[in-house]
């Protein structure tokens, strides 16, 4: 009798037990409950809104930070929708809020910019302005942001919490991410997440990857010169910078294969040389050359740029030339995208509900450069792949080509993503609290 009793001490600590399973069982069934297929199909009924505003961009390309039809644009659409913003930031940007005002606070992130390319697409929608594209996709991520600002604002009285909208210029070599920065664009954010199409993945299918992503990248040019310039009659009594430069190209490239661990990323190319020869039968006074540096670690790449000086004031003394060395600073050196584990766990929850676990593919580590890696050095961040290939209608070069062709059936999946990236992030976090 005496041991099947309950002591007045013990009973608190058992009564508290049903309500911890309790809880536990409204966390889950927050979960449960939680369906962004909602979101996809009022998506699916805002497609013709969004192909709309993604042509209207894609007609007006303008580059960098000069993107005052684009951004025009966006607010025109913003007023309509009655979402606050502020503007300008980082010149032309935007970043509009939704939501409660308070914490928790999660951003999204779309550029804007297109690029310097003579678009050689024929359709109703090409490029008005000669010399730019949109060849990157950024028309469609804009547009997708857009659109998931749409949803966010009917369901604003649903959010446990704040949405940013980043609507970022000069993603294309101007590190946009960066003044925007600094221009206070993250304000409380927690957590950030961003996207860009792919044409090696079918419209609709994702690609998720945690940890390394992206490069770091750099460019640099290098101009060596001659002390002695003179007629290639009298070599013996010269300096050669074309030898010079000869040796110092091969030089650099023994960085990548006599230096650099083999079981870490690195990329040293050089991709142009040419000289100031006027004469065939002249030893030109100098030689330029130049090219880019990648790295899938930021050490990496600080580490490849302090090589490559070194190499080129070494080779350029042993020729008894002079160097003179440009990193391009006006163009900054981008870091690299490391996403954070713990939101990749949350954005392959969020996209297995939206388009179903087999949709979603393990993605691979790339060597090109994504200046939302900034974003990253400040807060937890994650950026992910959404397939536009589509081989009927030619959604199948890649970016960065003068035929990059958009599937525009892309649009209201991946303003339903964000959207419900944003949602589920908030909802989970009170979740928690809750707990």
């Amino acid at each position: 009798m005496g041991d099947c009793s309950i002591s007045s001490h013990s009973t608190p600590r058992l009564l508290h037990l049903p309500l911890l399973l309790l809880l536990v069982i409204a966390s889950v069934r927050g979960d449960q409950d939680y369906n962004p297929r909602q979101l996809l199909n009022e998506a699916l009924g805002d497609k013709d809104w969004l192909v709309s505003v993604r042509r209207r961009i894609h007609e007006n390309p303008e580059l960098l930070y000069e993107l005052h039809e684009t951004s025009a644009l966006i607010r025109r659409e913003l007023d309509q929708l009655d979402i606050s913003y502020s503007y300008p930031v980082a010149k032309t940007g935007i970043v509009a809020q939704i939501g409660s005002g308070s914490p928790p606070v999660v951003a999204l992130r779309a550029d804007m910019d297109a690029l310097p390319l003579q678009e050689l697409v024929e359709w109703d929608h090409k490029s008005k302005i000669d010399g730019k594209m949109h060849a990157c996709g950024h028309d469609s991520h804009t547009t997708m942001l857009l659109g998931a600002a749409k949803l966010l604002s009917k369901r604003k009285h649903m959010l446990n919490g704040t949405v940013r909208l980043l609507f970022q210029p000069a993603e294309e070599g101007g590190a946009g991410a960066l003044q925007m920065i600094k221009e206070g664009a993250l304000g409380e954010s927690q957590a950030i997440f961003g996207m860009h199409v792919q044409t090696g993945l079918p419209t609709g299918e994702m690609s998720t990857i945690s940890g390394p992503a992206m490069a770091a990248t750099s460019t640099f040019s290098v101009r060596i010169s001659a002390k002695v310039p003179a007629s290639s009659s009298e070599t013996h009594s010269c300096v050669d910078p074309v030898l010079a430069a000869s040796s110092t190209i091969l030089a650099l490239q023994h960085i990548i294969s006599r230096e650099a661990d083999p079981l870490r990323s690195h990329v040293l190319s050089v991709t142009f040389m040419k000289s100031g020869a006027s004469e065939l039968d002249l030893i030109p006074p100098f030689v330029e050359f130049g090219g880019t540096l990648r790295s899938l670690t930021t050490d990496g790449i600080n580490w490849l740029r302090h090589r490559l000086k070194e190499v080129v004031e070494g080779q350029t003394e042993v020729h008894r030339c002079e160097a003179e060395i440009d990193m391009h600073e006006e163009r900054p050196m981008y870091p690299a995208v490391v996403n954070d584990h713990k939101l990749h766990d949350h954005a392959e929850k969020v996209l297995k509900l939206l388009v179903g676990p087999e949709k979603v593919k393990p993605g691979g580590k790339i060597m090109a450069g994504e200046d939302f890696a900034y974003y990253q050095q400040r807060i937890p961040g994650y950026y992910l792949g959404i397939g536009i290939k589509d081989e009927e209608i030619g959604s199948v070069h890649s970016v960065h080509s003068p035929y990059f062709f958009l599937d525009e059936n892309v649009l209201p999946i991946g303003s339903a993503l964000f959207a419900a990236l944003a949602e589920m992030y908030l909802q989970d976090h009170h979740n928690q609290t809750k707990s």
